[in-house]
């Protein structure tokens, strides 16, 4: 059993896809089990009460000390029973230590076919304007295994979009944005159906044949 905590900033449109692949049956054997935010007021936390799954707004803002702000993440994660975190349009950068508690065990999805277009301030129409300002002929979306490092992990899965001649970056977006609620519960379903693995010191994930 995928015992997930998704993370998001925003409206929650990736955290709604996992929940319908899991209500459809694209998710088998997959829960979840705890859902924060780092704004009080993000979408996704509007998303978690309407179906009534356990959610934490939490913001290094509300603590006196890093070191307070995670160990209560730690505590808030280890009580809701979580195997997997899923950073679904969450625009912070994990603590290390919470990365080295679920090593291997946190997945990001990136509007972006990284290692293109990926780091530190990559996020957002950021992302679609740097690859209109390239010329490049395909975009897409990326899910990777997180570490310490800005959208550097591992990737288990791509799939590209092409860039049009008269895109904007609201458009463009828009395409990718699509594609990432394909990819996000594909990516989960490889996951929970023990496709992937990931080998300390190896830089690629290895998804086993059917």
């Amino acid at each position: 059993m995928l015992d997930i905590a998704v993370f998001g900033s925003g409206r929650g449109s990736n955290f709604k896809a996992i929940l319908d692949a899991i209500a459809d049956g694209r998710l088998p054997e997959t829960r979840i089990v705890l859902v924060v935010s780092n704004a009080s007021d993000a979408g996704i936390l509007d998303l978690a009460r309407a179906a009534r799954l356990p959610y934490r707004h939490m913001s290094r803002k509300q603590y006196a000390s890093e070191e307070s702000f995670v160990a209560d993440m730690l505590a808030a994660l280890r009580a809701a029973g979580t195997n997997l975190i899923v950073l679904a349009g969450y625009m912070k950068h994990l603590p290390a230590p919470i990365v080295t508690a679920f090593r291997h065990r946190i997945l990001n999805i990136h509007p972006a076919l990284l290692p293109k277009f990926g780091g530190k301030g990559m996020y957002g129409s950021r992302v679609h304007e740097a690859v209109l300002a390239s010329h490049e002929a395909l975009t897409g979306a990326t899910v990777h295994v997180v570490d310490e490092v800005y959208d550097h992990g591992p990737i288990v899965l791509q799939r590209t979009v092409p860039v049009l001649d008269t895109d904007s970056p609201e458009s463009l977006a828009a395409r990718v944005l699509e594609m990432e609620h394909h990819i996000l519960p594909e990516a989960l379903r490889l996951v929970a159906e023990g496709r992937v693995t990931v080998a300390d010191g190896e830089t690629h994930v290895h998804i086993r044949p059917v």
